[in-house]
């Protein structure tokens, strides 16, 4: 497909990731095996408590097509085919679950150097259509999001954002929940010499005049070690530490606390990714 704008999810992701991304406390590990061949396998485990959940993907390539499929503890299979250039600019990815019936979704994805539109529908006796859009000039990001019921002829949801993005920062305005929340976002790279970046992230409630906010911040101590911290206005601290032991193979630890119970202990977990 041709290169065009990021998707409308993309506005204010930047922040997202900073503030969430690799954030785990349970225990969790991913193994890779890419191998040679159009075939590759996804190995994931993952402990809550005293239950252990894991699942095993693979994916496999042909020509313009990709076919994901993924295998969970209790026997769930969930197929993807993603079919790229099935027109011009033009991507459509089929997804279904077994045995869940009405599972089945139906996206397609369409871009050019000026938009980027993402329509989906679900293959079901009342389905649900989402369309979202996305328009992108120089270094702003602008687009809106609407979901709509077809069995009730109601909206779901509508959300609007606009972002604008430089390799050194990145702010992002979304108007969510149907235009009752405002969240605003910022993310400024300090030291581009060892990767220090902060972020903020603020949430209003129009109707409400309720406010929320998180800070973080992620720092390169050298390169194969790195930290993370977020803190919230509602009284959660969260610190995470990560190490690259070897190329794309990672091992991170995570922990909460909350500030307001003490009388709770921390939560924390550890994460494994073995890429061979």
């Amino acid at each position: 497909m041709v290169n065009g704008p990021p998707p409308f999810s993309d506005i204010g992701k930047r922040a997202k990731d900073l503030l969430t991304k690799d954030y785990n406390y349970d225990y969790k590990f991913v193994l890779s095996l890419p191998g040679s061949t159009p075939m590759g396998l996804v190995a994931t485990g993952l402990t809550k408590g005293q239950i252990f959940l894991g699942d095993v993907s693979a994916q496999y390539k042909s020509g313009r097509t990709v076919v994901d499929v993924k295998v969970d503890t209790y026997s769930n299979v969930s197929t993807k085919v993603t079919v790229n250039e099935v027109m011009p600019s033009t991507k459509a990815v089929l997804s279904f679950d077994v045995p869940d019936h009405k599972s089945g979704k139906l996206d397609v994805q369409y871009m050019n150097p000026r938009i980027a539109i993402d329509s989906s529908i679900g293959l079901n006796p009342s389905p649900v259509l989402n369309l979202a859009a996305a328009v992108a000039h120089k270094d702003i990001l602008l687009g809106c999001e609407v979901g709509f019921d077809t069995v009730s002829a109601s909206f779901t949801k509508y959300t609007a954002g606009i972002s604008f993005n430089k390799p050194d920062l990145s702010a992002a305005l979304i108007l969510m929940d149907k235009g009752q929340t405002l969240k605003a976002s910022y993310v400024h790279a300090v030291d581009a010499s060892n990767n220090t970046q902060v972020v903020a992230e603020m949430t209003h409630g129009l109707a409400t005049l309720e406010n929320s906010f998180t800070i973080g911040s992620a720092h390169a101590i050298d390169r194969y070690n790195r930290i993370k911290t977020r803190f919230s206005d509602n009284g959660k601290v969260a610190m995470l530490c990560q190490r690259e032991w070897r190329p794309k193979s990672l091992i991170t630890v995570s922990a909460e606390y909350d500030t307001k119970r003490s009388q709770v202990a921390p939560k924390w977990g550890l994460a494994l990714a073995l890429m061979p």
